[in-house]
């Protein structure tokens, strides 16, 4: 899907962004590292664009008009996804020049660690991190051999020689496409025809499939092959919405989907797919610098 050319390039709405906080056009220059004249030049030519009056001049500074008001809350989250976007990328090239390694399950990569990422910068400008994204089975891994100093994963038990913090909770979702036929019960499906029915599923290791076989071992069941294994949640998203078949994702990773209606949420009865992010590192080596820093951001 192509940009909206009305939002195509965010530099203009953060320049707003600053406006708003500085409460001036001459502040706001001074911050973007550009004169008083190009700074004005840049939010005309943004209200023109957007047929809007977003700013209001005065000789005591500059206020938000009522609709500039409205544009800043909405381009607010828009300048931070681009800024988690640009902290995540800026992570994963800079695998050998990097003072801090960290591996995450492809979950925890995808929908928390940009913004984590982003936190990092801001607390510790000078922080330089790689970022590896693999199955929760291979952060294990990477951490005992020390190819990453800290990881982060989503699937349960924790190998030996590891220490462990809980950085925050998330709960597996079933999805459909709107066709199928879950997707009309109103009360949803029972443990035993989940576990019955083949499903489009993550590579064996991964985190989001283990939490789902131990949950629904405790259930006494076990489930049947999967129809398809993919290594990728998009291609997993996007092979549901196809009609391949019922699936198990983080709500993290459908929530977009489910707002849109592309995907349906389907309860199931009677078993627990809530589950712990932790972060993992080696025993007997406590976390300092930056590796530190980025667990406290991760627990907050």
């Amino acid at each position: 899907m192509a940009l909206p050319p009305r939002v195509s390039d965010l530099a203009p709405f953060d320049l707003l962004l600053t406006v708003a906080r500085a409460g001036s056009l001459g502040r706001a220059a001074a911050a973007h590292g550009i004169s008083q004249p190009a700074a004005s030049t840049r939010i005309r030519q943004l209200e023109a664009q957007l047929g809007l009056t977003l700013i209001e001049r005065s000789p005591r500074g500059s206020t938000l008009t009522p609709a500039g008001a409205l544009v800043t809350n909405w381009a607010q989250s828009a300048v931070d996804a681009a800024a988690a976007l640009d902290a995540g990328v800026t992570a994963l090239r800079r695998e050998h020049e990097s003072r801090l390694r960290i591996v995450a399950s492809m979950t925890v990569a995808e929908y928390l660690l940009p913004g984590w990422l982003t936190a990092l910068r801001a607390l510790d400008p000078g922080a330089a991190v790689a970022l590896s994204a693999v199955n929760s089975a291979d952060v294990a891994e990477a951490v005992l051999t020390g190819a990453a100093e800290v990881g982060f994963v989503e699937g349960p038990g924790r190998p030996g020689g590891l220490r462990a913090a809980r950085v925050g909770r998330d709960e597996l979702t079933v999805v459909v496409a709107p066709t199928h036929p879950w997707a009309r019960r109103r009360r949803g499906i029972d443990a035993a025809e989940l576990a019955a029915t083949p499903l489009v599923a993550r590579e064996a290791g991964s985190g989001t499939r283990r939490v789902l076989e131990q949950a629904l071992a405790r259930a006494g069941l076990k489930p049947v092959e999967p129809t398809a294994e993919l290594s990728s949640t998009t291609a997993i998203k996007s092979a549901v919405a196809a009609g391949a078949g019922p699936a198990v994702l983080s709500s993290l990773a459908v929530a977009a989907e489910l707002a849109s209606g592309t995907l349906r949420a389907v309860p199931v009865l009677g078993l627990d797919l809530h589950r712990d992010l932790r972060a993992v590192w080696r025993a007997g080596r406590p976390l300092t610098g930056p590796a530190r820093d980025l667990v406290g951001i991760a627990s907050r």
